[in-house]
């Protein structure tokens, strides 16, 4: 008897296991070329279809050197989290099972666990009970998502309903940011109709902060519904905007304050790191990733919003064929600004039931420790510099020139032994060092700063 579906769930386990198990031994870096990858990977157009299984191991034999060992334990080159066991086990039912979790009635479990697990992130990271949230692809859309909703209630508060009339016409909204502000902030601002030329930089101290005074003085240079972006969690130092200062001051001035904690926002869930996002809690709208530091597989952002009825407005809709209400039921195409979408909330449900909280305090603690390990044994290296080591998970060091540090990334990551990323910082490149793998131990630290010796000595 036939079975296509067993036949190639069965080698895609073989090729997934033994993907695994060659961690660390295969290259953290891609080694294949762009022209290898065309040729291995390009075919005409099939005409014939071919065996399930075939394809399958086809395909992970042709992508298999384009591919880089970031489930492994000594990739640092950006914030990318592993896949924890519990985590990919449950992606794979979620591709399985094929659920559109647009609404309850698509998708009842799928619906249930997003609303399960949605109300324990509000508890790890200390938000308001009350406050709404999102399962999205990544900090991108969830910005779009946070900030939608702020679009509707600084309007709203001015008499334009945004949803119904438009920007056209609308009062300017002005948007005071954190000048380190990702480029995603940026991004999700033109796709919501606000522009960049919005965009006014507050003024920051010496830890790259916002400062309280910064903020009272550009909310009072005139009235306009205003959106005050803040971080949690800097993209080279880790930095943290002083939101217990800064959200009262906002709110007092009837502005929306939203918080891009992509990944500084799980620093809430240690207690030894608790004190940097202090008073954080106090905004209106949080953006982060659950393939960052809950190490879930891509893709997987999520948003939180204090003000439902605002974030419901800015993204509900209604149609003859969805079927009638579900009473109770949380439908989560109230929430996303998409229809037909991945269950995302099966894997962030398991990763959190495999840690638990003490789990997740503990992945903080340990990324956070492997960062400082790295950053000082590189920094100790002969033609080395130790930049920057942050109290979260990065840090920055730097060889010499830009041109020398440039090239000596570019060496470390052709050895295989490591994946670091270049990043041009206060004038200067630098090789940055982020760490959120729950893989990454104390053998991979000792042998990542022995390969950097290496390169260095050669």
């Amino acid at each position: 008897m036939e079975r296509p579906d067993a036949d190639a769930l069965d080698r895609a386990r073989h090729h997934a296991q033994a993907w695994l198990d060659g961690l660390g031994t295969r290259p953290v870096y891609a080694p294949a070329s762009l022209d290898e990858l065309r040729q291995s990977l390009g075919r005409p157009t099939p005409e014939r279809g071919l065996p399930a299984a075939q394809v399958v191991d086809e395909l992970a034999r042709d992508a298999e050197r384009g591919l880089h060992g970031s489930q492994g334990g000594r990739f640092f080159g950006w914030v990318i989290g592993g896949g924890l066991p519990a985590a990919i086990g449950a992606d794979w039912l979620t591709a399985v099972w094929d659920q559109n979790a647009c609404l309850h009635a698509s998708g009842p479990a799928a619906a249930v666990v997003e609303e399960v697990a949605g109300a324990w992130l509000k508890d790890l990271f200390g938000l308001p009970a009350e406050a709404s949230f999102a399962f999205v692809t990544g900090c991108q859309m969830a910005h779009v998502t946070g900030l939608a909703a702020a679009r509707h209630a600084v309007l709203r508060d001015r008499g334009w309903d945004v949803e119904r009339q438009g920007l056209s016409g609308a009062p300017p909204i002005r948007v005071l940011s954190n000048a380190d502000r990702h480029a995603s902030v940026d991004i999700a601002l033109r796709i919501l109709g606000i522009g960049t030329d919005a965009l006014e930089p507050l003024a920051m101290d010496d830890n790259r902060q916002v400062t309280p005074e910064g903020l009272s003085a550009k909310l009072a240079e005139r009235d306009a519904p205003t959106i005050v972006i803040l971080q949690a969690g800097e993209l080279n130092l880790a930095a943290f905007d002083p939101f217990a200062q800064l959200c009262p001051i906002a709110r007092a001035a009837g502005a929306w304050t939203h918080v891009d904690g992509a990944f500084g926002l799980w620093a809430r869930v240690s207690p030894a790191h608790r004190h940097l996002a202090q008073g954080i809690e106090l905004a209106d709208s949080w953006t982060t990733d659950g393939h960052k530091y809950l190490n879930v597989p891509y893709d997987s952002g999520l948003a939180f919003v204090r003000d439902a009825d605002a974030h419901r407005a800015a993204m509900t809709m209604t149609t003859s064929y969805f079927p009638a209400g579900g009473g109770t039921a949380r439908d989560p195409f109230d929430w996303n600004p998409e229809l037909s979408r991945r269950a995302r909330g099966f894997a962030v449900y398991a990763a959190i039931r495999e840690l638990g909280r003490e789990g997740l305090a503990d992945l903080v603690r340990r990324t956070s420790r492997h960062a400082r390990a790295l950053a000082e044994g590189i920094g100790a290296l002969p033609g080395a510099e130790l930049v920057m080591v942050s109290d979260l998970n990065q840090a920055l060091v730097r060889f010499g020139d830009d041109a020398r540090t440039d090239a000596v990334i570019a060496q470390i990551n052709a050895s295989g032994e490591a994946l670091f990323g270049g990043v041009s910082w206060r004038g200067r490149r630098c090789m940055r060092i982020s760490v959120s793998n729950w893989r990454t131990g104390e053998a991979d630290v000792a042998r990542t700063i022995k390969a950097v010796g290496a390169v260095l000595a050669g």
